[in-house]
């Protein structure tokens, strides 16, 4: 027997061992974390992007550096703002 049948036929007895409720929770419990994941991918995206352009823009110019960063960090708390929107949706299709 190969290692996929062996596999497939664990994977049977496991659903047949399974209550429609657990398999409810699994299911979503996949999908939430799934739903972070995608929830993540941008605020990271917009994080690094937003820190590239304010050390370039701190190089070309070191005397503004100051306000540069100020308004990098503050990009920064409203960027991540979104990843934690994306975590508590998570935690409300987890548990609700």
């Amino acid at each position: 027997m190969s290692t996929v049948s062996t596999l497939a036929a664990q994977a049977i007895q496991l659903a047949q061992d399974v209550s429609a409720d657990d398999a409810k929770n699994i299911q979503a419990a996949g999908s939430a974390g799934f739903a972070y994941g995608l929830a993540a991918i941008g605020p990271g995206i917009g994080i690094g992007y937003l820190v590239g352009q304010a050390v370039q823009a701190m190089a070309r110019q070191p005397e503004s550096a100051g306000q540069v960063q100020t308004t990098m960090f503050l990009g920064i708390a409203f960027t991540e703002a979104l990843a934690l929107i994306g975590f508590v949706v998570f935690i409300l299709l987890k548990f609700v």
